[in-house]
């Protein structure tokens, strides 16, 4: 079956107290008792004689959907990561020959790049994957980031902008682009209700798939797997790089091949001007004949908090900026651009080919360990406990950590102004006010292309409906635009 709008392939875990069973055959319980005591993880069972029929369901069904031996080797090859000193990587600015900019590429490259790029999109081949798992908790909202209004006139949400740019280039280019929605457990629910209350936006609810983050346990710092509760264990989202394995268990990378998808698209829900599904981002990695692609802004601040896209240790990859020696993140080409300038905004180009054959490469991946507090059941007492300091791991990938492992790798450098406006923040920088006045901004140098004169101080709102990128607002040219107005499709 492949995923749909309310369903991934693969069964979640129940939510505590709705499991649909209320036993579990001895053999089952045999089977898998014998699967984590082989993998050193057999005290996950310590308080089953004492659970509900109910309890045992629900921690069988977890336990089921867990391989306790990969677990094992992801900590041991996360903890061994973490002990290797980020200094001694080698580090050195992306190859010419992987790199271009948007703003040094002809008007004509351009345009062949476009063209090619919804060609694509008319003949069914793009996929669009949206990375929506977050909450917008640090807005001060407990909704998921996506249902976000950053007070834009028309009040839309992320999630209607981005359906609407959707929209608007299966106009432009003819075609249909498969919407895979990648959410968590806890913001599921609330992102599909949100999706059906406004109608899917307006597109066909046919083309929009959910699927699930995954997840992996919260370990002690020696690998042991925490118990949350007598009946569940403790697990943590696998990290945005967890993408690539939930792609393959909820039966994303089947839909595509069974309907043609040969390339996906992928972003992050909170960049507020992302240019969904880029006809020319999409041309150009077409063109250079990428398995991935990346989409990076010039970065101009050396001690601006963001990673890098560049070559480390000899393989295309992504260096945090507090792993960047201070001296290499302050060198300069000889124009005075900074050396190491490619700022990543997880923004990406896939074939579905490589996707497919991440999967077959996980055991290489190289997962990340972040030291937490865990709040745990200690297993002598059945007590719980809130731990006051870091007790304990969780193990995440990163969407990047797959970079090393491609072959055909390309980087496009878009404007700044015109692709990149991230929301995190509640207030101040990467908050709803700059998101809000980034796109109005756009939105207004859009008219001005056009040669329309904007009066006004007032804000001006173009819908996604109207235009994707600038085009089709010929009919503004020569004449003046009174602020604040919103212009509809």
């Amino acid at each position: 079956m492949a995923p749909t709008q309310t369903e991934p392939q693969a069964q979640p875990t129940p939510a505590p107290g709705k499991s649909s069973t209320t036993t579990v055959a001895a053999a089952t319980v045999d089977a898998l008792r014998a699967k984590y005591e082989a993998a050193g993880q057999g005290h996950v069972f310590t308080f089953w004689p004492t659970l509900s029929a109910t309890e045992q369901a629900e921690l069988a069904a977890q336990l089921a959907s867990i391989d306790p031996a990969r677990v094992n080797r992801i900590h041991a090859a996360a903890m061994a990561a973490s002990r290797v000193d980020p200094a001694t990587a080698s580090i050195a600015p992306l190859p010419a020959t992987a790199f271009q900019s948007s703003a040094s590429v002809a008007a004509e490259t351009m345009d062949k790049y476009r063209a090619r790029g919804l060609a694509a999109i008319k003949a069914g081949q793009v996929g669009v994957l949206l990375m929506a798992g977050g909450q917008g908790t640090r807005l001060g909202s407990a909704a998921p980031k996506g249902c976000y209004d950053i007070g834009l006139p028309s009040g839309k949400s992320l999630f209607q902008l981005q359906a609407e740019r959707l929209r608007r280039l299966q106009t432009v280019a003819g075609g249909t682009l498969p919407w895979y929605v990648m959410v968590s457990g806890p913001t599921r629910a609330e992102t599909v209700a949100f999706f059906e209350k406004h109608k899917y936006f307006g597109l066909d609810k046919e083309q929009v798939h959910f699927f699930e983050q995954g997840t992996l346990p919260a370990l002690t710092q020696d690998g042991k797997i925490y118990l949350e509760a007598k009946h569940r264990l403790a697990l943590a989202p696998d990290g945005n790089g967890g993408v690539y394995a939930a792609l393959s268990t909820s039966g994303v990378l089947a839909h595509m091949k069974q309907h043609g998808i040969e390339y996906l698209h992928a972003y992050c829900v909170d960049n507020c001007l992302v240019k969904v599904a880029d006809p020319v981002f999409l041309g150009y990695c077409l063109d250079r004949g990428a398995e991935v692609g990346a989409k990076t802004v010039r970065k101009t601040d050396a001690d601006e908090p963001v990673g890098v896209v560049c070559v480390r240790n000899g393989k295309y990859g992504v260096v945090e900026y507090s792993e960047i020696p201070k001296e290499l993140a302050h060198a300069r080409n000889p124009d005075g651009s900074l050396a190491l300038s490619a700022a990543n905004i997880a923004n990406h180009f896939y074939t579905r080919a490589f996707l497919e054959r991440v999967v077959e490469i996980e055991d290489q991946l190289e997962y990340h360990v972040a030291h937490k507090k865990i709040a745990h059941v200690d297993l002598a007492t059945g007590s719980g406990v809130k731990p006051e300091k870091p007790n304990g791991v969780k193990m995440e990938l990163f969407i990047f950590d797959v970079f090393p492992f491609c072959a055909q790798f390309a980087v496009w450098e878009g404007e700044r102004r015109d692709e990149f406006a991230p929301l995190k923040n509640k207030e101040g920088p990467d908050s709803p006010a700059t998101s809000r006045e980034a796109i109005l901004d756009l939105h207004r140098r859009y008219l001005a292309a056009v040669g329309a004169v904007v009066v006004g101080d007032g804000a001006v709102e173009i819908s996604p409906l109207a235009s994707y990128a600038g085009e089709g607002l010929e009919r503004f040219a020569g004449k003046t635009v009174q602020a604040p107005c919103q212009i509809d499709a």
